[in-house]
């Protein structure tokens, strides 16, 4: 298992375009991949579970992969965060 801790550097947030990156990115991967933020754990290939989040500038959360490519899986989902989702 792979567990990242990951910071919402966009100024907007988490919303729409996001989590639909989020989720189709994580969708690609055969891995179960889970964001947790405080006690709410969310499946991060449900686009309606990363808005559940309401992260917002500055939140930072929890992403754990496990599976076969559970550290591409982690990476390139960290590499969104990273890039601010191209915003």
């Amino acid at each position: 298992m792979v567990e990242k801790t990951l910071e919402v550097l966009n100024r907007a947030g988490i919303h729409a375009r996001p989590a639909s990156m989020i989720s189709s990115v994580a969708s690609k991967f055969l891995s179960d991949i889970t964001i947790e933020k405080g006690t709410m754990k969310i499946n991060a290939k449900s686009i309606m579970g990363v808005i559940t989040l309401g992260a917002t500038y500055g939140t930072k959360l929890k992403l754990y992969a496990s599976g076969p490519d559970e550290s591409e899986a982690a990476n390139t989902i960290e590499g969104l965060f990273k890039n601010r989702f191209r915003e």
